[in-house]
C-alpha cells in the first residue's frame, strides 16, 4: 500500500497505465540567426495557445465552464508579456529558443514554487505545463496523450498536468496516481471535476507500479494498493457501493439550509482565489464567499492594478454572489508570496517579517486604492473587509482609519458605497488570538486561518514531514486557541468564521460547533459534506464531546476520540 494526497474522493478500481513523459533534453547553442530563432519561439507561443484554446472547448463540453477556465491561466503564462521579452531578450544575448524558454519560466516555476500559500504554490504546475507544451514543440516530442486509454484505466504518471487533465476521457479512467502535486493544484480541481478518483504525491510510483498491474485508488484516504488481494477487491468495491450511495444522499441537503442537529442555523460559504470560482461556489450551493483571495489581482499583473482594474474584480465577485455575503482579505504579500514589481527586500524569515497588514500600512497610499475599490464595489453586493496577519490592536485602528479617508474621498466624488461595511479580523496568530477580547472590541467579526495559527502556534512548517506530526490542528495548544478566539467573539456579540482548511474537517466539525463557530469556509467541493455532518449533531452532543476533548493532553488521544465519535 502506499500513501499521499487525497486529491479527488472516491474509489477507483482498474488497470494500471504508466504514463511515460517525453525526454525534453536538450543541448544549449548560439543561434546563428536569433530572429529565426525568435521566429521558432513565437510559433511554439502561437501553436500552443491554439491547441489550448481546443482543449478549453472540449472541457466546457466535458466538466463545465468553471473548471474549462482553469486553463485560461497556461494562455496567460505563455502569452505573458514580461515572459516573452525575458526569452526574446535571452535570444538576443546569445540563447536558442529552447534554452531561452527554460530558464525564463525556470525563473517563473521557483517563484511560484516556494510559496507558502498553497493556491499560489500550485500555480508552479501551471507554469510547467506551458514550459514543457513550448519545449515540446521546439524539440518536436509529443507530450503525454491521455484520450485514447482503454476502459477502466488506472493512470500513474509523476505529473498529471492540467493540460493532460484537460484530454482524458472520464468514462475510460477510473483513478489517477501521480508522483507531484496538491489538493489546491488545477489538476486536482480538474479531477475532482470530472468525479475521478485521485491520489497525489505518491512516492516512486511510476517505478513500484507497473503497466497491466490491478490497482485500487482510495481517493478519499489517499491510499493505492498495487495487485490487490481478492480480500482487498472485496472490502474496496463494498467501499466503492458505500460512497455512490453516500454521494446521492448528500444532493438531499443541496438547496438546504445549514442547521445542526437542533435546529440551530449556521452559515456555510467557500474559500475562492478569483472571481471566477464564485461561479463554482455557488453551482456547490455556497451560502456567500468567507474568504476571497486578492492576491491574485497583483500576481498576475506587471504593475500595480488600478482602482478601476481591482473595483471590477470585486464588483464582479459581488454580483454574481448577488445578497449573499462576500468576505475579501486584504492584499497578503510578502512571506511566500513575493511580487517582483513592489521590490521587497530580502528577508531571512520572511514568514515574520514585513508582509501582509505590515506591509499595507506601510505603503498607505497604495493601500487606499485598494481600499477604495473594496468600498466602491460594496454598492453591489455585501462586501466585507478583512484585515491579514492582524498582531496589534494599532493595525487594526490604523486600517479603519484609513477606510475613513477612503469614504471621505468616495463622498467628495459623489460614488455610492455602503457607509456601514464591516471590517473583520483574520486570527491567524497567537498575537491575536491572545488579544482576541480587545480585537473584539475593534472588529465586526473575525475569521480564523486556521492553516498558519497551527503553523505560528506549533512552531511547525506545515511543508516539512519532520514536522507535520505537530502541523495537526487536533493538538491541545491549537484547540485552546480556537476555543478562545471563537469564545471572546461569541462574548462580544460578532460573527466567528473559520476559513482555513480545518473548517470542513468532518472530525472536528462538533468541536467547533461546541465552541460557537458561526460560519464555515470551505472549499466549494466540500459545501454539502460539510451541511451533512453539522446536521447530525446537536448542541447538548458536541458539548459532551468537547468536554472530553479538551481533557485531553495529546493530539493521537484528541484524534482517537474524535474518530471513535464520527457519526
Amino acid at each position: 500500500m502506499y500513501e499521499g494526497v487525497n486529491a479527488s474522493d472516491g474509489i477507483g478500481i482498474g488497470v494500471a497505465r504508466v504514463a511515460v513523459e517525453p525526454d525534453l533534453s536538450f543541448t544549449p547553442h548560439a543561434p546563428e540567426d536569433p530572429e529565426a530563432e525568435k521566429a521558432r519561439y513565437a510559433a511554439a507561443v502561437e501553436k500552443f495557445v491554439e491547441q489550448t484554446n481546443a482543449q478549453i472547448e472540449r472541457m466546457k463540453q466535458t466538466v463545465g465552464e468553471d473548471a474549462a477556465a482553469i486553463m485560461g491561466a497556461h494562455i496567460e503564462f505563455a502569452e505573458d508579456e514580461g515572459i516573452r521579452e525575458m526569452v526574446t531578450g535571452s535570444i538576443d544575448s546569445g540563447m536558442c529558443a529552447e534554452q531561452a524558454v527554460s530558464e525564463a519560466y525556470g525563473t517563473f516555476y521557483t517563484m511560484y514554487a516556494n510559496m507558502d500559500d498553497e493556491l499560489f504554490r500550485e500555480r508552479a504546475a501551471d507554469v510547467a505545463d506551458v514550459k514543457t507544451g513550448l519545449l515540446a514543440d521546439l524539440l518536436g516530442k509529443e507530450v503525454v496523450d491521455l484520450s485514447t486509454l482503454p476502459e477502466n484505466s488506472i493512470v500513474v504518471v509523476h505529473e498529471l498536468t492540467p493540460s493532460m487533465t484537460a484530454d482524458i476521457d472520464k468514462e475510460n479512467v477510473a483513478g489517477i496516481v501521480t508522483e507531484t502535486g496538491g489538493r489546491t493544484s488545477h489538476s486536482a480541481i480538474i479531477a475532482r471535476a470530472l468525479e475521478i478518483p485521485a491520489v497525489l504525491s505518491v512516492a516512486d510510483a511510476t517505478v513500484n507500479i507497473k503497466t497491466g498491474d490491478m490497482v485500487v485508488v482510495d481517493g478519499t484516504n489517499g491510499k493505492v494498493i498495487s495487485q490487490p488481494s481478492d480480500h482487498d477487491l472485496e472490502h474496496y468495491r463494498a467501499k466503492a457501493k458505500a460512497f455512490a450511495e453516500e454521494k446521492a444522499a448528500l444532493e438531499a441537503y443541496r438547496g438546504k439550509e445549514t442547521v445542526t442537529g437542533d435546529g440551530d442555523k449556521k452559515l456555510l460559504v467557500a474559500n475562492i482565489g478569483n472571481p471566477d470560482d464564485a461561479n463554482a461556489a455557488l453551482e456547490h450551493d455556497a451560502e456567500g464567499v468567507g474568504l476571497f483571495r486578492s492576491e491574485f489581482l497583483f500576481m498576475d499583473a506587471k504593475e500595480l492594478p488600478s482602482e478601476d482594474e481591482q473595483f471590477a474584480a470585486y464588483q464582479k465577485v459581488a454580483l454574481r454572489m448577488k445578497d449573499k455575503p462576500v468576505i475579501i482579505r486584504t492584499l497578503d504579500v510578502g512571506g511566500d508570496k513575493e511580487i517582483p514589481y513592489l521590490h521587497l527586500q530580502k528577508e531571512e524569515n520572511p514568514f515574520m517579517g514585513f508582509r501582509a497588514v505590515r506591509y499595507c500600512l506601510n505603503n498607505p497610499d497604495q493601500y487606499k486604492v485598494q481600499l477604495t475599490a473594496l468600498l466602491r464595489a460594496s454598492a453591489f453586493g455585501d462586501i466585507k473587509i478583512m484585515l491579514p496577519l492582524v498582531t496589534t490592536i494599532d493595525e487594526v485602528r490604523q486600517a479603519k482609519a484609513l477606510i475613513e479617508e477612503c469614504k471621505h474621498d468616495l463622498d467628495e466624488r459623489g460614488v455610492a458605497y455602503n457607509k456601514d461595511i464591516e471590517v473583520g479580523t483574520m486570527i491567524e496568530t497567537p498575537a491575536a488570538s491572545l488579544i482576541a477580547d480587545d480585537l473584539a472590541a475593534e472588529c465586526d467579526f473575525f475569521s480564523i486561518g486556521t492553516n498558519d495559527l497551527i503553523g505560528y502556534t506549533m512552531c511547525a512548517d506545515r511543508g516539512n514531514d519532520r514536522v507535520s506530526y505537530l502541523y495537526q490542528v487536533y493538538q491541545p495548544a491549537v484547540l485552546r486557541s480556537l476555543k478562545r478566539i471563537i469564545g471572546e467573539g461569541n462574548k462580544a456579540g460578532i460573527m466567528v468564521g473559520m476559513c482555513g482548511e480545518a473548517a470542513a474537517d468532518p472530525l472536528l466539525i462538533p468541536i467547533l460547533m461546541s465552541f460557537g463557530l458561526d460560519e464555515y469556509s470551505v472549499s466549494a467541493p466540500s459545501i454539502l459534506r460539510t451541511r451533512r455532518i453539522l446536521s447530525l449533531w446537536t448542541k447538548e452532543e458536541a458539548d459532551a464531546l468537547a468536554e472530553k476533548v479538551m481533557a485531553l493532553k495529546t493530539a493521537t488521544e484528541v484524534k482517537a476520540m474524535l474518530q471513535a465519535a464520527a457519526k
